[in-house]
């Protein structure tokens, strides 16, 4: 599910505020994944992958792998000779190094899938340009204008740190406080600039008695967010259900 676009101010339901005498720009605590540009590594493929390159090419598949994930959108062709510019998802959290370090793509335009070898990706700017397999000229590459782009999540790379966290792997963990108090599940994720915050949304009534979906949003940070159990999909925060 992509994030919402933190910049828009658009959110609705019940906002959830910082607690009282806490900093709301406080350190982070875990990371959806480094900013293009963070670590500028250029995935170039070679031996094998270079003798695949004459027969592979972008090919219609009937779908995606189960553990696809929209990493970013293809904005332009660039330069003269095949190359892409992609648009990661700074809001969606799909981000840079996962572009650079997967070989497998695959491409979506409405209910048109495809799937594609990367041959080469760098940085550019806030944009990821890269080479396709058998995507030879500007017009092939304008051909491409509009695709999502989605890798597999296995191809994702590691994070450094305990404390780092994809935002994929965040939403739809259930959210309780430290005394046992349900808070709702995770419905996505959003970036502020000085950190990510958690939507979590969680059923209630309105004045007339009707049931309604409503949100909370808290900041994804250690003065707040005491523990991150994957395994049990689950978060427990310091915040209050009233906040």
């Amino acid at each position: 599910m992509p994030a919402r676009d933190s910049e828009s101010g658009n959110v609705a339901g019940n906002v959830s505020r910082p607690k009282p005498k806490q900093e709301e720009n406080a350190s982070t605590f875990g990371a959806f994944v480094r900013k293009p540009g963070a670590r500028r590594v250029t995935a170039d493929a070679s031996g094998e992958g270079r003798s695949q390159e004459a027969s592979a090419a972008v090919e219609s598949v009937d779908g995606l792998p189960e553990d696809a994930v929209e990493i970013g959108f293809i904005a332009d062709a660039y330069g003269l000779k095949g190359w892409i510019k992609i648009v990661p998802h700074a809001n969606s959290k799909l981000g840079g190094d996962a572009l650079l370090g997967a070989k497998n793509w695959w491409l979506v335009k409405g209910r048109e899938f495809k799937s594609a070898r990367c041959v080469q990706s760098k940085v550019h700017a806030d944009t990821i340009v890269a080479r396709l397999s058998g995507c030879d000229d500007r017009d092939a590459a304008l051909l491409l204008k509009g695709h999502a782009v989605y890798i597999a999540r296995s191809d994702f790379p590691k994070l450094d740190d305990e404390d780092e966290f994809y935002w994929v792997d965040l939403i739809g963990l259930d959210v309780e406080n430290e005394a046992g108090v349900a808070l709702g599940r995770v419905a996505d994720m959003i970036d502020n600039g000085a950190h990510s915050i958690l939507r979590i949304e969680y059923p209630s009534n309105d004045k007339d008695g009707k049931s309604v979906t409503e949100e909370r949003l808290i900041p994804f940070v250690g003065v707040y967010v005491k523990t991150v159990n994957r395994a049990a999909k689950r978060i427990i925060v310091d915040w209050d259900a009233d906040y």
